[in-house]
């Protein structure tokens, strides 16, 4: 097979042009149809009742990842084979569900013959197709519609551009429906417990801190010498600073605390390190997600965090150096 460089190129890009072209138009064409499967979704799953999603060929394949992408976000998902449903596969279906079928001409035969059993089931429909005019949008409750002014297949044969904008406009309406139920970090990390996601999402402060001798301490009577010269045995930027009684946290003193101290005179070193400390540093629960950590490194522009038990006491350390080898950033 000859291949000329250039040609490949340029055959490439114009392929993912007429994909944004189709992601483009999709994009404009959005209104109250959209608003309303929203709402759907809402009512089906604030009911007891569940998603289903169904297709044939490469509308099966789109079907399938969305049906991953719903889960994902805490909303119960299947996908019903199209072929299989009418030979048993029904038996997952119950009154009160909401199904989205994928047609991009809304033509497809097995999806259509699927349309009267389900809604003997007591399930609403979404036509999920490129055709509002098909048997399936006007036999359909509701309609996911998404435009494609042209496919990216020079034969005009294989699904491109379509199966991007379905792909696309499902995936939009799993993160609408996310925004709007308000789903946190955690609530995805319980949807995510396994590979790098779910150990980024569920790591723990304590998981990642610095502790030990990695952590070093001082009483607010140590001198500012004192307090260097434990910093750099830890080899650390800061260094946590606590009341000599209670040993309650009271501040932190860091290289750029250190830095300003030494315009302050030639006897700062012997000063107490409460002279120049920063008093009620921002400081993170040992027990809370390391991505909570994240948040307040990313909002209050620290490069360190002091992490304290539930007494106020300095337990560990996160250094901003140390979050880009967790993968949390």
């Amino acid at each position: 097979m000859a291949l000329d460089p250039k040609t490949a190129l340029n055959r490439a890009r114009a392929c993912i042009k007429i994909e944004q072209e189709a992601l483009t138009a999709t994009s404009r064409g959005l209104g109250r149809e959209f608003v309303d499967v929203a709402h759907g979704v809402e009512t089906a799953v604030g009911g007891g009742g569940k998603l289903i999603f169904s297709g044939v060929g490469k509308s099966a394949h789109i079907a399938q990842k969305l049906v991953g992408t719903f889960n994902s976000t805490g909303l119960s998902t299947c996908f019903l084979d199209a072929t299989q449903a009418l030979h048993g596969d029904f038996g997952l279906v119950g009154k009160g569900d909401l199904a989205f079928l994928l047609s991009n001409s809304g033509q497809t035969e097995e999806v259509l013959r699927l349309v009267p059993v389900l809604k003997r089931f007591g399930v609403r429909i979404v036509a999920f197709t490129s055709n509002p005019a098909s048997d399936l949008a006007k036999n359909a409750d509701l309609k996911l519609i998404y435009q494609v002014p042209r496919e990216a297949c020079p034969l005009k044969l294989a699904p491109t551009a379509s199966t991007t904008a379905a792909l696309a406009l499902g995936d939009a309406l799993a993160m609408v429906l996310l925004t709007a139920r308000g789903l946190t970090r955690n609530d995805f990390a319980k949807y995510h417990p396994g590979g790098n996601l779910g150990r980024v999402l569920l790591l723990r402060v304590k998981d990642i801190m610095r502790s030990g001798h990695h952590l070093p301490i001082a009483p607010e009577t140590a001198t500012t010498q004192v307090a260097i010269l434990a910093m750099t045995k830890a080899r650390s930027g800061s260094i946590a600073v606590v009341h000599p009684k209670s040993g309650k946290l009271t501040g932190i003193f860091t290289d750029g605390d250190f830095r300003r101290s030494a315009l302050s005179g030639t006897d700062f070193l012997q000063k107490p390190v409460s002279t120049f400390m920063t008093r009620s540093p921002k400081v993170v629960a040992e027990d809370a997600l390391g991505v909570e950590a994240l948040n307040l490194f990313e909002a209050h522009k620290i490069d360190d965090l002091i992490v304290i038990d539930t007494k106020g006491k300095p337990v560990g350390l996160v250094d901003g150096q140390d979050l880009p080898k967790l993968k949390i950033v």
